[in-house]
């Protein structure tokens, strides 16, 4: 299926990010050289590319489909243990925000904060792109129903389309390079 193909590009994208993220935590943790403009940056990164339009397709498109179309996968929680997944990130970003505004603010200690909120996120969604990728992707592709394969694709072309014409894709890959070139090929 083309639209999963595009979403493992997407996690190969996002794991990319999550390199990008472990060195600035690094960088936090040693008072190394970091610019603390560049985690707002991955936090819009992991907004708007990785939550708004990649999990939007999963959750929205592919993870209805299978929850309406396949029981086994239904009954299990396996479906709802990505949703809740995504949630926890959600919620470890919400938190490196507000660490980023308290260290902004003049709170030394809310490095930790950053540090913990940042590589929490970036472990969660290290081991959730792993499942995704193995086992959920496989799990649509091998037990789906045709009409709903078209219908993914069909959905997912069309947001796709629309993120193509604002520049989306661009924008945030052309972000993601020049984090990686400032952070981990100096």
């Amino acid at each position: 299926m083309e639209a999963i193909d595009i979403m493992v590009e997407e996690h190969a994208n996002i794991r990319r990010m999550l390199k990008v993220i472990r060195e600035l935590s690094y960088r936090v943790l040693t008072l190394g050289d970091f610019d603390l403009e560049d985690i707002t940056k991955i936090i819009d990164f992991i907004r708007t590319y990785a939550d708004k339009h990649h999990h939007g397709k999963e959750e929205d498109i592919l993870f209805k489909t299978m929850n309406k179309e396949i029981q086994k996968l239904a009954e299990s929680g396996a479906i709802t243990g990505m949703y809740i997944e995504h949630d926890s990130g959600r919620l470890y970003v919400s938190k490196l925000e507000k660490a980023v505004e308290a260290y902004r603010e003049g709170d030394d200690r809310a490095r930790l904060d950053i540090i913990a909120n940042a590589i929490c996120y970036a472990d969660l969604l290290d081991r959730h792109i792993e499942k995704e990728n193995t086992a959920m992707y496989r799990f649509a592709e091998n037990m789906l129903k045709e009409d709903s394969k078209s219908y993914i694709e069909e959905e997912c072309e069309r947001i796709e389309a629309k993120a193509s014409e604002q520049g989306l894709q661009e924008k945030y890959l052309s972000l993601l390079e020049d984090l990686e070139k400032k952070y981990l090929n100096p």
